[in-house]
């Protein structure tokens, strides 16, 4: 067992139970220490657990200096450490003249999470269960209400869907984009207005107990109104087609995937498709992540991944379109990879 230090939040809350935006966690074999503040000593109390680590809890003025009264007392071991939690003046302040050999791993405790547990599989699926449920609402309220609203109104009324009125935190700040914003992936709430005939690209997630949730859909804002259901219909014809080459390239990667596969070859999946129907230019991103306790795990899957997957790995699969000024098109679910292939989650 690996000895390490931590200070991102879903780490720690993965190794006891808490976490809190000013703390550090140690851990020595079975033993660990929990380093934070005086504002958060009784929820601390309260809320660690015991189970994986004999955990004391530490109350502390300057963190990075009471880590070092204990790193003192364990000088010559080695100490594994995410080089991209710490700031480099934290981290020249922390190891000064310690006779500890820090080993930096970039993402260590992100590839220590990517096999998820059957419980955090579950966790996942409901999460993304509920984020169906919130799309279905928000679909409502497009149909009903939708119509010359702005997307940045839109915007605001989808956080309340997707939250359940509080009950629950966001896992990204969601996107709205209609027509040509559409074609920015990561797009930001305009003032453009939704009207009959507009194409409306929806990108959203919430968190269930830490566990984060995400899905994209596309639709068509009609006289009907406007549902996420795969199957769409588009009065542009060249639209149509994009369309549906980003639904048969999403669908044959999640039919085809399956555990010793490299995730490059994933991807490759989704983008031979796209690249066949002559778009290749426009899928612009990955075709997936890994998702869990934080929005972006591993594995990553893109066309450099050499990541082998493995049954029990939980990512997104999400092919897109972007065609620059006019619209873009994404379709995402979060699929478990399971012996006989990806299982998706949340329906």
């Amino acid at each position: 067992m690996e000895n390490f230090i931590i200070k991102d939040e879903n780490a720690l809350y993965f190794e006891v139970g808490y976490s809190c935006d000013n703390a550090l966690f140690i851990a020595f074999d079975k033993y660990g220490f929990f380093i934070t503040d005086g504002r958060y000593k009784t929820e601390a109390e309260e809320s660690i657990k015991h189970d994986k680590y004999k955990v004391e809890i530490l109350i502390s003025r300057d963190l990075i200096r009471t880590a070092r009264t204990i790193l003192k007392k364990h000088e010559n071991s080695t100490l594994v450490y995410n080089p991209q939690e710490f700031s480099v003046f934290a981290f020249e302040k922390l190891k000064n003249n310690l006779k500890i050999n820090f080993l930096p791993k970039p993402n260590f405790h992100q590839q220590k999470r990517i096999l998820k547990t059957p419980q955090e599989i579950e966790l996942l699926h409901h999460s993304q269960k509920l984020n169906f449920q919130a799309f279905a609402k928000f679909a409502d309220f497009l149909s009903k209400k939708g119509e010359e609203r702005e997307e940045l109104y839109l915007h605001f009324k989808a956080q309340g869907f997707l939250t359940h009125k509080g009950s629950f935190d966001l896992s990204f700040n969601p996107i709205v984009g209609i027509n040509q914003n559409a074609a920015k992936p990561h797009a930001l709430p305009s003032s453009l207005k939704l009207q009959k005939g507009d194409l409306l690209l929806f990108d959203a997630g919430l968190k269930y107990q830490r566990y984060c949730s995400d899905m994209t859909r596309t639709g068509s804002f009609g006289k009907n109104g406007l549902n996420f259901k795969k199957q769409q219909k588009f009065k542009d014809a060249k639209l149509q087609k994009i369309y549906d080459v980003v639904r048969k390239a999403q669908e044959y990667a999640i039919a085809k995937v399956k555990p010793g596969m490299l995730a490059s070859e994933a991807d490759a999946l989704a983008r031979n498709v796209i690249e066949k129907a002559g778009f290749g230019e426009y899928f612009v991103h990955s075709l997936g992540h890994g998702i869990g306790l934080d929005i972006h795990e591993l594995p990553v899957i893109s066309p450099r991944s050499k990541t082998i997957l493995e049954e029990g790995m939980v990512f997104s699969i999400e092919p897109g379109i972007y065609i620059p000024n006019h619209y873009g098109v994404r379709i995402e679910d979060l699929v478990v990879l399971e012996k006989s292939g990806a299982r998706v989650l949340g329906i």
